[in-house]
């Protein structure tokens, strides 16, 4: 299973995250958090790396089907957006979104079969969408 669905546009990193913010909202999804990597490594252990932003997306009714389901999955909520500058090459920006099938992977739990379906169906409308743009 893979891990992620994913992408990789020829932009800037802020484009790219615009860009992804707005895929997200148009298929329902709302950011609760947001962690720069960069400026977390660099402040708390002076290390540099690439523009790393993770984005915490939540789709409340999918969230809510989730969790009437098996209330421990908020564990694995918010379903994890990780917008990358990509190292090997430049003004190239890829986007990681968490497969939701993971969920029911780890849970064992068939009951989530159908919101994972559901979640991976509009995480991959929002990935395909940047892609769709102009480039």
């Amino acid at each position: 299973m893979n891990l992620a669905l994913s992408t990789t546009l020829h932009t800037t990193f802020a484009d790219a995250v615009e860009r992804t913010r707005k895929a997200l909202s148009e298929q329902g999804f709302g950011i609760l958090t947001e962690i720069d990597m960069k400026a977390t490594l660099k402040a708390k252990l002076g290390e540099d790396m690439e523009d790393y932003l993770i984005l915490g997306a939540c789709n409340p009714p999918l969230a809510h089907r989730a969790v009437n389901v098996d209330r421990q999955i908020g564990l694995l909520l918010p379903c994890n957006v990780v917008v990358r500058a990509d190292t090997a090459t430049e003004n190239s920006v890829i986007i990681d979104a968490m497969n939701p099938a993971l969920m029911v992977e780890v849970t064992g739990e068939p009951g989530l079969n159908d919101v994972a379906d559901d979640a991976t169906t509009k995480l991959r409308a929002a990935i395909d969408s940047l892609t769709a743009h102009r480039a």
